[in-house]
């Protein structure tokens, strides 16, 4: 029988087979850059299986690595995708500490600073835009009006435009592959 660290894995199909094949170090060495965070997206999902309500619990039990690639993640693409609203707002803010941390380890601390004054702005006013939490389109839009965390977005922007965290988290992937086998 085949073991998964026999599996030749290509760039067409390395999300595919993620679905189905436990992450080894053969595997991640053979990943391009490109596809790296992709295939480790894909693993960490299914973990999950399938209980996306209780997703913050299941992130608390992998690697700090792997804690450190979702937080950061999620982060990234909720700021890129809606702001530094959005992101709390999908979030609640239940992995703010975990991102904040997962950028000091990939040494992204520009990002890491920013990050701890929207955490701390976020907590003093999470009551008040607690009230445009009620699921509708709506309210979540109203919600960007004289919020406070909207002063980071740009900021955020801007520092994307100098350092890159997903080189610095590949980066990391490269140096600490044993963090993201399982």
């Amino acid at each position: 029988m085949e073991k998964p660290d026999d599996k030749i894995v290509s760039e067409k199909n390395v999300n595919e087979q993620n679905k189905n094949v436990a992450l080894t170090i053969q595997i991640i060495d053979k990943l391009s850059d490109e596809d790296i965070e992709g295939a480790i997206y894909e693993n960490i999902v299914e973990t999950f299986k399938g209980d996306f309500d209780n997703e913050f619990e299941h992130i608390k039990k992998l690697s700090a690595g792997q804690q450190m690639f979702w937080a950061t993640w999620i982060l990234e693409a909720e700021v890129n995708n809606g702001g530094f609203n959005q992101y709390y707002y999908n979030s609640d803010g239940e992995f703010a500490e975990m991102a904040l941390n997962g950028l000091k380890i990939i040494k992204a601390n520009k990002f890491a600073d920013l990050v701890s004054r929207a955490n701390i702005v976020y907590q003093e006013n999470k009551e008040r835009l607690s009230a445009y939490d009620d699921g509708s389109m709506e309210s979540f839009s109203k919600s960007y009006k004289d919020n406070p965390l909207n002063k980071f977005d740009d900021e955020f922007y801007d520092l994307e435009k100098k350092q890159n965290i997903s080189k610095l988290r590949i980066k990391y992937i490269r140096e600490h592959e044993s963090e993201f086998v399982n």
